[in-house]
């Protein structure tokens, strides 16, 4: 990656932007510009990027003049109305939302399962849902051994995958609860603290919700095949950061949880947690600021001769969503894809 890129993030102060600005720095991404976007209210804020401070600037329409790469995270209505522009000026957006991750003409890429997907980008790449990412990662690689036909999934979501407001909530609860008060809620529609509840998106007429129709519509996206069957049950927990998964998996023939670990062990971006004589398995609070998902309790299911059970964290703010994306705009510096083909292709 010799030549260097001008970057511009949409929806800097976020929690996800803040995660952003540290990887660009940390994984030293050939940066020639740097830019912060958010909305007007947030125009003149100072963010830290190593040693410097930088301005936020307000997003306008000529706010990505002269920019390579957008990576943006500010939801999806912002994306709808501001990537288009941002293609149309010739900039290439890796979207964190998920405004553009069903359309068949965007890539929905996590670089350790699908990243040849990258060259078919005609000017925007779609990051996928944080909970998809998490579980995508650790199923790929025994997926590729051995076709996966079923996967059941439970999700136990953090507060942070609704951004920093709900965690600065979710604190709040808790302090009013302990000191005997009654809990107040903005960001969820009930408390968090010291509760769970499923998670709040719009639910359908089979009784599945958004949260839990992008785990079963993404994944076979980026496994590009339509045969996975998948049911997901996405639960919000009073956890602050970092995600849990508890997966059943579903083979053809017999898959024996020492061939998966062994397998798991060797993957990318998977570290495996394991030690069962301390019943210590992965925990949200280890896998908060790790860029791996941590997978382990590795077991046959005694139901089904055909069964793997698993369990993993991953931090969603990081893998879940920056860190994901800034491994896919080192992908598109690598492969000199960081040009769009198709300008005015998203409208």
């Amino acid at each position: 990656m010799s030549q260097s890129y001008r970057v511009a993030i949409l929806g800097a102060t976020g929690a996800v932007g803040a995660e952003l600005l540290e990887l660009l720095h940390s994984r030293s991404f050939p940066l020639a510009d740097l830019k912060l976007l958010a909305s007007e209210r947030s125009a003149g804020a100072k963010l830290p990027f190593g040693s410097s401070m930088l301005s936020v600037e307000a997003v306008s329409d000529r706010s990505f003049d002269n920019v390579d790469l957008v990576l943006a995270s500010a939801g999806g209505s912002t994306s709808k109305y501001w990537a288009p522009k941002a293609v149309a000026a010739g900039a290439v957006v890796i979207d964190n939302s998920s405004a553009f991750r069903m359309d068949a003409t965007v890539p929905l890429v996590v670089p350790e399962v699908n990243p040849e997907a990258v060259a078919s980008h005609r000017g925007i790449i779609a990051n996928p849902n944080c909970t998809t990412i998490l579980m995508a990662v650790a199923v790929w690689p025994l997926h590729q051994v051995r076709p996966v036909k079923r996967i059941v999934v439970a999700t136990y979501q953090s507060a942070s995958g609704a951004g920093a407001r709900a965690m600065e909530e979710m604190k709040a609860q808790a302090r009013a609860i302990l000191a005997g008060e009654t809990p107040k809620t903005e960001i969820f529609p009930y408390p968090l603290a010291f509760n769970l509840f499923p998670h709040n998106t719009a639910i359908n007429e089979l009784g599945y919700c958004e949260e839990e129709m992008k785990m079963v519509n993404e994944t076979r996206k980026i496994f590009g095949t339509e045969e996975i069957k998948i049911s997901a049950t996405c639960i919000r927990v009073p956890v602050l950061r970092a995600h849990s998964e508890a997966i059943n998996l579903e083979f053809a023939e017999p898959f024996s949880a020492i061939e998966a670990r062994d397998i798991l062990k060797q993957a990318k971006g998977v570290k495996l947690v394991e030690d069962w004589q301390a019943n210590y398995f992965p925990m949200p609070a280890e896998a908060s600021g790790k860029d791996e998902v941590l997978v382990g309790r590795i077991r046959q299911d005694i139901s089904h001769p055909c069964g793997l059970e698993m369990w993993l964290s991953g931090d969603q703010i990081r893998k879940g969503a920056a860190l994901n994306a800034v491994q896919i705009a080192e992908l598109l510096a690598t492969k000199k894809l960081l040009q769009t083909q198709g300008a005015a292709v998203y409208k």
